[in-house]
């Protein structure tokens, strides 16, 4: 992983490399809005949509009708 990334970037890397679990442990304690927008597309890409929309309540956002991958994107530049 690279070196002095925020703990976004970090779960974000995680999920890029295919690595579900590192990336939710990296996140799932982190208790704010762009976290729990991180936790909800886990939960989305993972299939538990209710899970997933309990995330993007709490991070003010609704479920995006881009693919997985496009959402990743847009957490990514968001992140940057």
């Amino acid at each position: 992983m690279p070196a002095n990334v925020s703990v976004y970037l970090e779960s974000l890397w995680y999920d890029g490399k295919g690595d579900w679990d590192k990336s939710h442990t990296a996140i799932q304690d982190v208790e704010d809005k762009s976290a729990a927008w991180i936790h909800a597309y886990l939960h989305r890409k993972e299939g538990d949509i209710w899970n997933a929309d309990y995330w993007y309540n709490r991070a003010g956002k609704k479920r995006p009708a881009t693919s997985l991958q496009e959402e990743w994107e847009n957490l990514v530049k968001e992140f940057l």
